[in-house]
């Protein structure tokens, strides 16, 4: 027996995800078309286009063309820190959703609640003590970073809880306090560091500088599997929006489905991390902008806040290799200048509504 309530529910949902990707993906190529044609080097979109498909063999007719100065601009240098934007700013936008619908506050976001500072202590370890244990820093470096997280945030979450009760104030400031005490450590680990002090400040700032193909299959794997999983538990997001008490009355293990998606949310976050550096507020910015053009629908709103925060990535690179030529600005300065005021906004407002 068929529920034709249900069925035009179920359409409805569809053809705005429909849309609103149909939206993002046209605001995606044309963000990826600009930040490959815009640099030191200005390139004409056509040469640019001509480029990747001859890499992509298509319309190639399987002929190998010489290379060019352009084509080392374009596919060795340009593509690769584009995809890798793309797949950062994806994991950062999607993390920062499920946080927010799993703590049920739309200040809250990997970076605020110190995930992102975890990460990054862990990363700022490998990266000292690599040498030492004969490791390939980049094959370790994101399953710390994800430990770094996971601890972090677990400590956050029991500093903020009494009893069985999460106040949202006080794991935010739970949060601060942690971050405080992580920079301490980082400021330690960078007094020992030594000759690779510059490697970690470096590392730390936010860059996709120094990034080639091989960085994108290290985060694809964490990045992709990340999402899908997050997808996965979209109606469980969608429950957990109406409160804990209705999610239990529902049947809902809310403890599970709450370390599932924090844990996955953190890993995916992590791994960004532990590739680009920290680059902050994107899991704010994107999430909460898409929820007030979308809806608060999590199988919406997922796709289109990963879309947005690649869009949101790849703006924030190509101005922070083009606003200073010939010097370069981190990725995470630029996304500060937007995060910060859009945090105080947020946070401005809702004291307002209390």
């Amino acid at each position: 027996m068929s529920y034709p309530h249900k069925n035009r529910r179920h359409a409805n949902w569809a053809v705005r995800l429909a849309f609103w990707a149909v939206i993002m993906l046209a605001v995606l190529i044309v963000a990826v078309v600009a930040s490959v044609s815009f640099g030191s080097v200005r390139l004409p979109v056509d040469a640019v286009w001509r480029i990747i498909f001859i890499h992509s063999n298509v319309f190639s007719n399987g002929v190998q063309q010489p290379a060019t100065a352009a084509d080392t601009i374009v596919w060795s240098i340009r593509m690769p820190r584009i995809l890798l934007a793309m797949l950062i700013g994806s994991a950062l936008a999607s993390s920062g959703a499920v946080f927010q619908g799993v703590l049920r506050n739309p200040l809250a976001d990997p970076y605020i609640l110190g995930v992102s500072s975890g990460a990054s202590l862990g990363a700022a370890l490998v990266i000292m003590f690599s040498s030492q244990l004969g490791l390939t820093w980049n094959g370790v470096l994101p399953l710390v970073a994800f430990l770094g997280g996971v601890c972090t945030l677990f400590v956050v979450y029991r500093l903020a809880s009494a009893g069985s009760k999460v106040r949202m104030e006080t794991l935010l400031l739970s949060g601060v306090i942690i971050q405080a005490f992580l920079g301490a450590g980082l400021s330690l680990v960078l007094a020992m560091s030594h000759d690779k002090m510059q490697q970690i400040i470096y590392w730390l700032m936010g860059s996709l500088t120094l990034s080639d193909w091989s960085s994108g299959a290290v985060i694809a794997p964490y990045s992709l599997a990340g999402f899908v999983i997050m997808y996965g538990f979209s109606r469980e997001l969608n429950i957990l929006s109406l409160g804990e008490r209705n999610a239990h009355h529902l049947g809902m293990n809310v403890a599970a489905v709450r370390f599932i998606l924090l844990a996955v949310a953190s890993l995916t976050a992590s791994a960004a991390v532990a590739v680009s550096g920290v680059i902050g507020f994107v899991g704010l910015i994107v999430p909460h902008i898409m929820r007030s053009l979308v809806g608060p629908d999590y199988r919406v709103l997922l796709p289109v806040s990963a879309l947005g925060g690649a869009i949101l990535l790849i703006v924030s690179d190509t101005l922070a290799r083009t606003v200073m030529q010939p010097q370069e600005l981190p990725i995470g300065v630029i996304t500060a200048f937007l995060g910060a005021p859009f945090f105080a906004y947020l946070l401005r407002t809702r004291k307002l509504q209390q």
